[in-house]
């Protein structure tokens, strides 16, 4: 863990920090995290030998697998925060900052999502919140 992992750097961090003091209600913050931006990996295609240059149309985010062979998609709070960790992944140094509520409402039945993992100012949620998440998005749109 390195120094500053639990110094909040945008609101998002702010509200997830006050969320993991148990300042903020963990329903409030999921709430919260619909309306902001993550920062989400994406794999890089290197055989055009021009860095940073997608070449298929299809993005592939990073998902790992726990023990138990529960697919879990990685997110962050900003890029910076990604860095780390996505040192020790080959093929993803880059990525794209995405609305949280564009990836959830792309998102299969089953998986789980890390947010900053690998650092104490970072959490899990698991498939059952994700799902209640998507609910309260479809909710949101209908009433637009």
């Amino acid at each position: 863990m390195q120094a500053g992992d639990l110094e909040a750097k945008n609101e998002l961090e702010q509200k997830l920090l006050a969320a993991i003091n148990g300042e903020l209600d963990s329903a409030d913050f999921m709430r919260e995290l619909l309306t902001q931006q993550v920062f989400i990996p994406i794999k890089d295609d290197r055989e055009s030998g021009i860095q940073g240059l997608q070449l298929t149309n299809k993005a592939t985010p990073l998902v790992v697998e726990d023990e138990a062979g529960n697919k879990i998609l990685v997110l962050f709070t900003s890029p910076e925060r990604a860095k780390d960790f996505l040192a020790d992944v080959p093929g993803y140094s880059g990525g794209l900052l995405a609305d949280f509520a564009w990836i959830v409402e792309r998102m299969e039945p089953g998986f789980s999502i890390a947010v900053n993992p690998g650092i104490e100012l970072g959490m899990d949620i698991e498939p059952e919140h994700v799902m209640e998440m998507l609910a309260l998005v479809a909710a949101r749109e209908k009433s637009n």
